[in-house]
């Protein structure tokens, strides 16, 4: 999985649930709610004040090291 902007967090936590702590760490502690899961990097990252390229780099560097 390529996690872009425009990825839903929905996804990528059913993708790989250890992508979670990536979510924590902007202070996003609602992963469960499904209003949550349903938006996108870019809306959640908006919402908390945080650089959605920043995660976005997280996240796949994070998906990355795993396929290793």
């Amino acid at each position: 999985m390529i996690v872009t902007k425009d990825s839903i967090i929905g996804d990528i936590l059913d993708f790989d649930i250890d992508t979670a702590r990536l979510f924590f760490e902007i202070g996003m502690h609602c992963l469960g709610c499904p209003a949550s899961r349903g938006e996108s990097v870019a809306e959640a990252c908006a919402v908390h004040g945080t650089d959605a390229d920043e995660l976005v780099a997280k996240i796949n560097a994070l998906l990355a090291s795993k396929k290793a």
